[in-house]
């Protein structure tokens, strides 16, 4: 699957969220609602990784590779919601990240 096609279904599942939330609650969420949810499962991703190195008690429900996925539609919903393309953005990142680490371990960084 290309980050296209994860686009793609990752608004489609936020339009269906969408209908979801004006059919029960009288409106959709803003971006900051979005944001906010996005902090909460932020929240969860860290008490499950947390569960799985140990420090703390397993929970039941979603494991760790849900909640990983449920942040990565986050991010996408949030590029497209704010008109950032997120493809050509990794990699200038990445690219940058790169450069920036090759050329401290070039002049052989030291702590």
């Amino acid at each position: 699957m290309d980050l296209n096609e994860i686009t793609r279904r990752a608004m489609r599942v936020h339009g269906l969220y969408d209908e979801l939330n004006l059919a029960k609650h009288g409106r959709t969420w803003s971006r900051h609602d979005f944001i906010l949810g996005f902090v909460g499962d932020i929240g969860d991703l860290a008490k499950l990784t947390q569960a799985a190195d140990g420090v703390r008690p397993a929970r039941p429900g979603p494991g760790l590779g849900h909640e990983l996925a449920d942040c990565l539609w986050s991010v996408v919903v949030l590029a497209e919601l704010y008109g950032i393309d997120l493809e050509a953005e990794y990699d200038t990142t990445m690219r940058q990240l790169e450069e920036s680490i090759t050329g401290e371990l070039e002049q052989g960084a030291t702590p």
